[in-house]
């Protein structure tokens, strides 16, 4: 246990909050990608249609767990 938290606490909330920041940096990158490449408003749906695909997937895992109350 380390300052009063035991690494159970410390894992979940490095996965919740420091993979939550991580995935705002990724789309922050799709957007900036989109933006010097000027791809325009297809183009960059597109790029994060494909490319943020796997977050999705994550989040909706997450969401999945949680409205089905599994922890």
């Amino acid at each position: 246990m380390i300052f009063g938290i035991t690494e159970e606490q410390f894992a979940q909330f490095g996965l919740t909050f420091g993979l939550g920041a991580f995935i705002l940096y990724m789309l922050f990158i799709i957007w900036n990608l989109a933006r010097e490449s000027k791809a325009g408003r297809l183009g960059t749906f597109i790029l994060f249609l494909v490319l943020a695909f796997g977050m999705l997937g994550f989040v909706a895992k997450g969401l999945i767990k949680f409205f089905m109350g599994i922890e």
